[in-house]
């Protein structure tokens, strides 16, 4: 029987996926941003998706479940964003799944955040999240970890939360990285040279392309570069990861058929000029292969930038994947243990 998963800011499921993939089964998942719905709902028929804010969910409006996962709003974490960490209303997300956590009482969770909520500002807010998970029983582990290292071809780090229930006397170990080499590591042309000319641009203001195009979801947004854009090179080559996959499409990396920008002075950047056409934002496919999501995972959206926010804002599936893989090694121990426990300590027939 597989273990059951509840999952929380599911996203698009790119954490939903990654558990789905090592053997768990996504019972229950919460999104409440009302443009992701129909993406997650038809790629995820058989899991109930709850619409509502996490605030509004009791303990006992979610299914019994094994693990608990989820990646609580990072843009109060962020080091792009406002960075007021735990003073934002969306950094105090991260204690209603605490509260949810508390009332179900699962296995197992693993939480997933941005980079800067382990700066030295927010340092005071993450102990006492930190002592939140004790006092609830969940031995807690955290380690800040570099996809690229784990096989996804892009730099994109994140902190890793994961806490194991008291009670079953084990510990979470994160899975050792396994590319840390340059030459070991996964690149563009591993993700996205298959698909490099069929690429369409956005039509309008930046609307989607629909059923034009050939792969789903490949079209790119259009427009003009800001000068913090423009203030450092945007271009990773074919045989080197992306930079981070963002979730606002005019941050989106450009594609690597174009030459690496070039520096004039400092924070200002400008396109080799007689090149200037090869410089078009990845599309939004590009960034979900990026991201590990297979291309019959499709992204329903009317604006290009909502897919973009969809793809940056989700966990890589392949990192997801390893994560989970390890639960799921874990777990298979203990509860093999348990059945064996519970056949030693059978009555025996008279």
């Amino acid at each position: 029987m597989k273990l059951k998963i509840a999952s929380f800011f599911s996203g698009a499921g790119g954490l939903d996926l990654g558990f789905e993939k090592a053997g768990f089964n996504i019972v229950y998942a919460n999104e409440y941003d009302k443009t992701i719905w129909e993406t997650y709902e038809k790629n995820f028929p058989k899991t109930k998706l709850d619409r509502r804010s996490i605030t509004a969910i009791e303990g006992e409006d979610v299914p019994d479940c094994d693990g608990i996962i989820g990646g609580p709003p990072c843009q109060s974490w962020s080091e792009a964003g406002a960075m007021r960490g735990i003073e934002d209303y969306r950094g105090q997300l991260f204690f209603d799944f605490i509260r949810i956590l508390k009332h179900k009482k699962p296995y197992f969770f693993l939480a997933e955040n941005v980079a800067g909520m382990l700066a030295q500002r927010n340092m005071e807010a993450v102990q006492n999240i930190q002592q939140k998970f004790k006092k609830i029983g969940y031995q807690l582990t955290y380690k800040l970890l570099n996809a690229s290292d784990y096989g996804v071809p892009q730099d994109r780090k994140r902190v890793i939360f994961v806490g194991y229930r008291d009670d079953l006397g084990i510990e979470y170990n994160h899975p050792e990285d396994f590319t840390k080499l340059p030459e070991d590591k996964s690149t563009l042309k591993d993700a996205i040279f298959d698909i490099k000319d069929s690429a369409l641009p956005a039509i309008g203001k930046n609307d989607t392309n629909g059923s034009n195009c050939i792969i789903p979801n490949h079209e790119y947004m259009t427009g003009d570069f800001s000068t913090i854009y423009m203030s450092r090179n945007r271009v990773r080559s074919w045989n080197e990861p992306s930079f981070t996959i963002q979730a606002g499409g005019r941050h989106a990396p450009i594609h690597p058929n174009a030459p690496k920008m070039i520096k004039i002075k400092k924070n200002k950047q400008i396109f080799v000029k007689d090149q200037k056409k090869l410089y078009r934002r990845m599309s939004v496919r590009d960034c979900a292969r990026v991201q590990g999501f297979p291309d019959n995972h499709i992204f329903y959206y009317n604006k290009i930038s909502d897919g973009y926010k969809m793809i940056g804002n989700a966990v890589p599936v392949e990192f997801a994947y390893i994560l989970a893989s390890k639960i799921m090694q874990d777990f298979s121990k203990v509860l093999k243990k348990q059945k064996k426990d519970r056949r030693n300590k059978a009555p025996e027939r008279i």
